[in-house]
């Protein structure tokens, strides 16, 4: 599974229907797939190499001739079963799924045969290097007495964990784990450590789409309940377990010490609270409309009902753990259905990509024709879907999950609620029975309008409209700063250095003012209250565009989140000068030269602060407008962003003349002075997007 970091979907080219503002959610005309008439996902290929290859060897083997008593796991028998290609030396991945078949048999059998205890004994230590050891005597005990969806979420976890720890080890010799799986599994790093037969066993099992491929199939929703063979998982168990003891013995052979990554930690939680709480009558409805809906496969239905009860027992980890395949496998049903494309239900075959949200949530389809199911969906529910799973600053909950990068035992609820609360909308909103989407009309009516009326709050437009505020927010703190009792009046030149920015900031005020929203207006003008957080409220509140954003709308945002984050860095700094200097000038603890510099700078804020209140506004300005730059020639745009580079170099010089290390208050109104120039001069050439836009 591709965890697409370092991909930019969002700079996909835009159009123009987008920038007109929202789009409603649009609906399905096509006729979706009748969910009773399909039985796997898996293709004619996939189905063969996972449920019946394995079978098809008849052998017996003595579990004690790889498996001593104490545990100890004898490679060399298991790499026997791995074969190779005649011509090359790459994995013959189906003759090698065939030889292990009954191995794995005989393990699965040996494992059921083991109590609780027994099992502790011989293995408890040897999962210790995962620091997941509850995952495995969870899924020891399934092992003995499997039902409905239970192998599949534990090999779920089993596989994430798995994951993250081999990259783990990765890091003992390596420096950039690779992001995906089977990069992982093929790097010279663990093929060191573990050895390049014992990596080929791995892949065999979850690392290449050429073999059993157990982990993409399963977490892209794929495999149905118990479709997958129950002793593939019991063979990945003592894998595991095999692979401890190959590294106990690394780390005694080099001296290293085995270092695991800290899990990811989500903040700001309210902002993920998206939904109310879901309640039990929400629940049970729920359930109804997962088998009457007609994005949910019949074959798929227990997993649905299964996450459901996870939430209830409040085990929030594991019921995300089951939707987002689910959820994943709904969209492909209804992506196939208004695409037209309903062979791409299936798993692909090794020879090509299968059909996951990666595609599904782009603007166009691999052939670059229009992909229809974001008009289907909505803006909303597309910018949620991206908040949520795509957006570089956002949770990224099914990469980070997927790739054991999250405490299970700590997960928000906050996450499972909004996750499986917007799923519910989905159902409701595809529903088979009107009878039934009418009643749940009414009760999904909550959750429906927080559905409709979401707005992302990860997109890097979303996050500069924030970087705004809390910047104001900053600014506006100046004003309570504390003030000397006898703070010492301007005269001469130092009054004439003030004054200047003052003449240069009216002239550009009256340029700005006229680029201004019609229902949006300044104050009167006054230096001293040029903006307010009730008006910078109001401009950030203008709705832009933000879905499949061109390349150039996104590299101009990105400048102007540089900006701001300069601009509120340098206002942190004179805040916290500014009351460090009065508590040492209240003291009498300043040198005759630091007293005359805290003067310098009080008097220097006066100017400054205007100064950064109106890079705000343009900010905020070139924001609202911000996808016209797409009429500009590739000429002005690029004058355009030398300009922004312009009052980025500025701001960052500002950040390190008001540094507590330098203190250079003189040279920052010069400084001003200079920028005001510039921007001046830019403005009267009319090229400013909040300009053009008029």
């Amino acid at each position: 599974m591709n965890r697409g970091r370092g991909k930019n979907r969002e700079g996909m080219e835009g159009d123009e229907a987008q920038r007109a503002g929202r789009t409603e959610a649009g609906s399905c005309n096509a006729t979706i797939l009748d969910c009773d008439s399909v039985t796997t996902c898996l293709s004619s290929t996939v189905h063969y190499m996972v449920c019946e290859l394995g079978f098809e060897k008849e052998a017996n083997y003595a579990v004690n001739s790889f498996v001593t008593g104490s545990g100890e796991i004898n490679w060399k028998i298991i790499i026997e079963h791995i074969h190779y290609s005649k011509t090359d030396p790459n994995v013959d991945y189906e003759k090698s799924v065939r030889s292990l078949g009954p191995l794995c048999e005989s393990v699965h059998l040996h494992l059921q045969s083991l109590t609780m205890k027994q099992f502790e004994e011989q293995f408890v230590m040897w999962f210790q290097w995962t620091q997941c050891s509850e995952i495995f005597f969870e899924m020891f005990d399934i092992l003995k007495c499997p039902h409905s969806t239970a192998i599949e979420l534990s090999l779920m976890k089993l596989t994430s964990c798995l994951e993250r720890v081999l990259g783990d080890v990765f890091l003992l010799i390596g420096k950039d784990c690779p992001f995906l799986l089977r990069d992982l599994l093929a790097s010279w790093e663990l093929s060191t450590i573990f050895g390049q037969s014992v990596m080929d066993v791995l892949r065999v099992f979850i690392g290449s789409p050429n073999g059993l491929n157990l982990r993409n199939i399963l977490w892209h929703g794929f495999a149905s309940p118990q479709e997958i063979p129950t002793k593939y998982s019991s063979m990945l168990v003592l894998l595991t377990v095999g692979l401890g003891q190959l590294l106990s013995n690394y780390l005694l052979q080099t001296q290293s010490d085995f270092v695991h990554r800290p899990y990811v930690l989500f903040t700001n939680l309210e902002e993920l609270h998206v939904f109310p709480d879901l309640s039990h009558e929400l629940l049970s409805l729920a359930e109804e409309l997962v088998v009457r809906s007609s994005i949910v496969l019949r074959t798929m239905q227990p997993f649905w009902i299964t996450a459901l009860t996870l939430f209830r027992q409040h085990r929030y980890a594991d019921c995300v753990m089951l939707l987002l395949p689910q959820l994943e496998s709904g969209l492909r049903l209804l992506f196939t259905t208004v695409n037209k494309c309903p062979s791409r239900l299936i798993t692909a075959e090794s020879s090509s990509l299968y059909t996951t949200f990666d595609e599904m949530l782009a603007k166009q389809l691999s052939n670059e024709e229009v992909n229809k199911l974001p008009s289907v969906l909505g803006e909303s529910a597309m910018e949620f879907l991206w908040d949520f799973l795509n957006h570089q600053e956002g949770p990224r909950i099914r990469d980070h999950l997927s790739h054991g990068e999250i405490s299970l035992n700590n997960f928000p609820k906050e996450i499972a609620n909004s996750l499986l609360s917007f799923s519910v909308t989905l159902l409701g909103r595809f529903s088979k029975d009107k009878t039934t989407a009418t009643k749940a009309h009414a009760s999904l009516r909550p959750l429906v309008s927080c559905a409709n009326s979401y707005c992302s709050q990860f997109h890097p437009i979303a996050l500069l409209k924030k970087q705004v505020l809390q910047c104001v927010e900053s600014i506006n703190l100046w004003s309570d700063l504390p003030v000397v009792p006898n703070e010492q009046e301007m005269t001469g030149s130092e009054e004439d250095s003030a004054v200047t920015p003052y003449i240069l900031f009216a002239d550009i005020f009256s340029l700005v003012q006229v680029c201004l929203p019609q229902d949006v207006r300044l104050p009167d003008g006054s230096a001293n209250n040029l903006i307010t957080e009730k008006l910078m409220i109001e401009l950030c509140s203008k709705p832009v565009c933000i879905l499949f954003c061109p390349r150039s709308v996104l590299e101009v945002t990105v400048v102007l989140r540089q900006i701001g984050l300069q601009c509120h860095q340098v206002s942190c700094q004179v805040i916290s000068t500014c009351e460090a200097r009065y508590k040492q000038w209240i003291n009498k603890s300043l040198r005759s030269r630091q007293r005359q510099n805290y003067l310098r700078l009080r008097r220097s804020i006066k100017c400054l602060l205007p100064v950064l209140q109106l890079i705000l506004i343009l900010i905020t300005l070139e924001l609202i407008n911000i996808h016209t730059v797409c009429v500009k020639n590739p000429t002005e745009y690029q004058q355009y962003l030398k300009f922004l580079k312009m009052i980025l170099q500025y701001t960052e010089n500002l950040v390190t003349y008001t540094s507590p290390e330098k203190n250079k208050w003189e040279e920052t109104l010069e400084l001003t002075h200079k920028a005001l120039i510039k921007i001046r001069t830019f403005l009267e050439k009319q090229q400013m997007l909040m300009q053009l836009a008029k």
